[in-house]
């Protein structure tokens, strides 16, 4: 078995050195060859150098590749092309690894019945969540969505969902017959709109693929002080709205105003009326989150009707 891991940083010096440690020491049967290749987005720091110290104290198992073109699908994309592993595996610049997280993450698709495994993305011990959030039963899954979580409890199971891109892999053919991870969904100057990953995900689900859940795969995920405020997460949950209408179009023949669906705004005001007149803190945030979701499908919907009609 040949594994690439795919490991894409901007800018982060400083964390992406204590993720390649952990990369570093991942503990893999002899047999196996792996390599660990960093994408440099044109990051401005001292990424070049930390990259070319674990090349040098590592021959052989990490290397360097610079894509110039900025957002995170250019730089996923060119390292799935120079990729020399048939399986890839991706892990992001700020997380901590299990030692035993690839050997667990790769295994199973050893198995020709999985396409691609998922596995569960974890909060640093330090990490409390703010009273506001809503975590009861399938609401946590939402309210920790922002934070980069993934976790899905201790039992595998096949997946109904998409994995996270800090914790997944995929046979590197599902890219030669899917095609690669969407620019426009991808992070980029201009736009914080994450959901690549999740969408390709999705793209193998609908077309029958089957996913795994690992939950012995574990990295463990810094949740810093701005990703537990407030604004950050209306920001998330708002940007969220705009890719998954990029992601999924509006059903054909929907009533519309100014090119969005009626129905989106009938489900706005819903949500703005639980918003409003709930009375327990966590469930009215909750309902906060879902207004600006509907409002990023609406400015989305706006703008893309603006583009084609020339407004």
């Amino acid at each position: 078995m040949n594994i690439t891991v795919v490991l894409c940083t901007y800018n982060r010096a400083q964390s992406l050195s204590a993720a390649l440690e952990t990369a570093a020491a991942q503990i893999m049967p002899s047999e196996v060859q792996w390599e660990v290749l960093v994408v440099d987005n044109n990051s401005s720091d001292s990424t070049p150098r930390v990259v070319e110290q674990f090349e040098s104290r590592y021959p052989g198992r990490f290397r360097y590749l610079f894509e110039p073109q900025p957002g995170k699908s250019y730089a996923l994309n060119s390292g799935i092309r120079a990729a020399r592993g048939a399986i890839l595996a991706f892990m992001d610049d700020d997380v901590r690894a299990d030692a035993s997280w690839l050997n667990n993450l790769t295994a199973p698709l050893g198995n020709a019945q999985w396409s691609g495994v998922g596995g569960r993305i974890l909060p640093d011990e330090s990490f409390s969540p703010p009273p506001w959030l809503a975590l009861k039963g399938q609401k946590e899954k939402y309210a920790l969505a922002p934070l980069a979580l993934f976790d899905l409890g201790e039992k595998s199971c096949q997946l109904s969902e998409a994995p996270f891109g800090t914790n997944m892999a995929y046979r590197k053919e599902m890219f030669e017959k899917y095609g690669n991870f969407r620019a426009d969904l991808g992070p980029r100057p201009g736009s914080e709109i994450r959901n690549e990953d999740t969408e390709f995900g999705d793209r193998l689900l609908a077309a029958g693929e089957k996913l795994l859940y690992q939950p012995a795969a574990v990295v463990y995920h810094p949740v810093t002080e701005n990703r537990i405020q407030k604004k950050y997460y209306l920001a998330w949950w708002f940007d969220k709205g705009r890719a998954d209408i990029r992601q999924c179009g509006v059903p054909a023949g929907a009533p519309s105003l100014l090119g969005i669906p009626l129905y989106l705004f009938r489900r706005l005001v819903i949500w703005t009326l639980r918003w409003l007149l709930s009375f327990d803190s966590s469930e009215r945030f909750n309902s906060k989150i879902k207004v600006w979701g509907k409002a990023g499908e609406i400015a989305e919907c706006f703008s893309r009707a603006s583009r084609q009609t020339g407004i």
